[in-house]
């Protein structure tokens, strides 16, 4: 009994966080206001966003617009193909209103499903970014 007990346990906690929950909350206020995966990023506007790119487009950027925070603090950008972490920049953030962004070489043969999760300095995922290299 006990075991079953702790199977439905497991298994809802399980499934509370596949829905996107986490066990904590951000600092107070802090949020993702924008992010996007683009081509580029130019006067500190993203260029090029798309859910998906070409094979050939030899790199990519993910652009972040983060609001809410009092004091300085930091986020990551963790790049993963498939399910695999291949890149992870960790990002300065010193205002209310702040821009930032990271790239990341993408290979000829990097095809399929790709995102990209930026988390707080406490390793709470804030927002993914899913896209595609076709």
């Amino acid at each position: 009994m006990r075991e079953a007990w702790f199977a439905s346990v497991l298994l809802c906690t399980v499934s509370v966080f596949a829905e996107g929950s986490s066990p904590t909350e951000p600092a107070a206020g802090l949020r993702v206001e924008q992010a996007v995966v683009c081509t580029g990023v130019v006067d500190r506007t993203p260029n090029g966003a798309a859910d998906a790119f070409d094979a050939d487009v030899g790199r990519l950027w993910c652009f972040t617009s983060i609001a809410g925070i009092q004091d300085e603090t930091t986020i990551s950008h963790v790049w993963h193909q498939g399910g695999r972490e291949v890149h992870g920049q960790q990002l300065t953030v010193r205002g209310t209103m702040w821009r930032t962004w990271s790239n990341k070489g993408i290979p000829s043969d990097g095809q399929g499903a790709w995102h990209v999760d930026i988390v707080t300095a406490d390793g709470i995922v804030l927002k993914t970014v899913p896209f595609t290299i076709r």
